[in-house]
């Protein structure tokens, strides 16, 4: 997977996620979430969470990053980054990771971090195994 992000590009996003996530609107929870989505032809797209009064119309930040890249003409994700305030780095919750699965391959290197700057990699098989899948 190192092959996908050297530890300067890493870096890079990290830092890009955590200024984007200053953006964040969460008044409720007060986690304020950044996300950074790579395509393959290299363009970047950001994204935050949007939280709502009512919450189940709250949308995180990568699946805000995952639209702005769709509506800018995205067809797959080669990486994507998400920093919070945590402990330790957090990862996609289980809907986006299904949105992140529809527009990723294999490859698709999924970098969690805090803003601690500590981070781990992942594939999307390693954070949806067997993720649904529908051939169109």
């Amino acid at each position: 997977m190192k092959e996908q992000a050297t530890e300067a590009r890493i870096k890079e996003l990290i830092e890009k996620c955590l200024e984007i996530r200053k953006n964040a609107y969460a008044p409720y929870s007060g986690f304020a979430v950044g996300a950074v989505l790579v395509d393959h032809a290299g363009r970047e797209f950001s994204g935050v969470n949007v939280e709502n009064a009512s919450f189940g119309l709250t949308v995180c930040a990568e699946r805000n990053a995952v639209a702005a890249a769709v509506a800018g003409g995205m067809k797959q994700i080669k990486l994507l980054c998400v920093a919070a305030d945590a402990p330790a780095p957090v990862t996609p919750c289980g809907a986006c990771r299904q949105v992140i699965a529809e527009f990723a391959d294999e490859d698709a290197v999924i970098i969690a971090a805090n803003l601690d700057k500590n981070y781990k990699l992942y594939k999307v098989s390693d954070l949806l195994p067997e993720g649904f899948k529908l051939k169109p």
